[in-house]
């Protein structure tokens, strides 16, 4: 613990001279200005709290569904959010779902005391991979319910490690860990952990009500107009450039890019590569006339998930990358999925190629001859689609089972 914590606290120190220059450095730093006085001021004495914790946007999502699910049995409970990271709070900050959201503070034993003394939880969730030690210290000496969800443990992670006993000290904080799948719990099995539930991943669930609660995107709908439709969400540069080829293959397809980051100048390369007319979704208005557009770059944010409902082949971008993005929107409408050679630690990519319901490649060449049999083959895209909708019903139901276990002991 002792290296540990003297990393928390160059990790801190190092934050402070990073944000002279970064964004996201400067935003980490100055949103945990006076954040115990801001939690003292917001919580009140009487409030009844689950804390909820989720690094950053993605396990957010994974989050969500207990949150929501939480609110509607026990509306008497406060729900505190909070992100380490600010991709995660500077999106969510406004979210209704939950009563108080706040960056944690770094994880320093005097930090964590403090936070814990103001917060006084009566349950902490924390979301996939968050395992601060200080925290974990604090709240199993405290004896307060500590749960872990949709958790995936592998083989050469930390707890595995011979100097990863701190780590393996703090999974005993837990009174459940809720994982993904049998091979985390027969390695935590190794670990001597019986309090293990294999309860599946809950975006599974969050998906689905996406699906479910789908918007009208009008403009979508006038650009696809009697066409078939590919939607390519969250995309990057190495997606884009094989994407480009495709689209010029295929000008009898529509086509919506969605990139993962708006940068200008690879917006305006994709609009300048495209031989059948692109434009930007915010040019345009109700009085847009789309007879010579075959792409829309989709240059918002908030409505890819209902966009993905109007079309019939996707592409999930990242996998030239960090790693692949959400698939699980994309499969919830049963569309055929394909995605760059990087997916490997996602247990659902891996999943829906071992069914045929995805496929990984890597050049514009294999982009091609994967799409070619989907687009000419009737029976042959209604058999993937089958498969990649089948595979998100038959995950359903890990938000329920959590919160049930969850909610048993907490008094009403």
């Amino acid at each position: 613990m002792g290296l540990y914590n003297i990393g928390m606290y160059l990790y801190q120190k190092a934050i402070g001279v990073a944000s002279l220059r970064s964004t996201k450095a400067r935003q980490w730093r100055d949103g945990r200005r006076g954040i115990f006085e801001r939690l003292s001021q917001s919580i009140g004495d009487s409030d009844r709290i689950v804390w909820v914790h989720c690094a950053s946007l993605g396990e957010f999502e994974q989050g969500r569904p207990i949150i929501e699910r939480i609110r509607e049995q026990r509306p008497d409970l406060k729900i505190l959010l909070t992100f380490f990271s600010p991709s995660g709070y500077e999106i969510r900050k406004n979210y209704t779902g939950a009563d108080y959201i706040f960056y944690l503070p770094i994880d320093r034993k005097r930090y964590a005391r403090r936070f814990l003394d103001i917060v006084k939880p009566e349950v902490a969730i924390f979301i996939k991979y968050e395992f601060w030690l200080n925290y974990l210290s604090e709240l199993r000496r405290r004896k307060i319910a500590t749960y872990v969800v949709s958790a995936i443990f592998r083989r050469d992670s930390i707890f595995f490690r011979p100097w990863g006993g701190a780590w393996r000290k703090a999974l005993t904080t837990f009174t459940t860990l809720f994982v993904q799948n049998e091979e985390s719990k027969a390695l935590l099995g190794e670990l001597q952990m019986r309090n293990v539930i294999v309860a599946g991943d809950t975006r599974f669930d969050r998906v689905a009500a996406i699906a479910k609660a789908a918007k009208r995107v009008e403009i979508v709908e006038r650009f696809r107009g009697d066409s078939q439709l590919f939607v390519a969400g969250s995309t990057w540069g190495p997606d884009e450039e094989i994407l480009i080829e495709l689209i010029n293959d295929n000008p009898s397809i529509r086509f919506v890019v969605a990139p993962h980051e708006m940068d200008q100048t690879r917006i305006k390369h994709i609009i300048d590569s495209v031989r059948g007319g692109a434009i930007r979704y915010t040019q345009t208005d109700e009085h847009t006339k789309f007879d010579a557009t075959q792409v829309l770059i989709l240059d918002t944010v908030g409505i890819l998930s209902s966009v993905y409902g109007y079309a019939r082949w996707s592409y999930i971008g990242g996998g030239f990358g960090v790693g692949i993005h959400n698939t699980l929107e994309a499969a919830t409408f049963g569309l055929p999925i394909a995605f760059g050679p990087k997916y490997q630690k996602f247990k659902e990519a891996r999943d829906m190629v071992a069914l045929g319901a995805a496929q990984s490649i890597r050049s514009a060449e294999e982009l091609k001859a994967w799409f070619k049999p989907l687009r000419d083959d009737a029976d042959h895209l209604a058999a993937t689609s089958r498969k990649a909708k089948e595979y998100t019903e038959r995950n359903l139901g890990a938000t329920e089972l959590i919160c049930n276990e969850v909610l048993k002991g907490v008094s009403r």
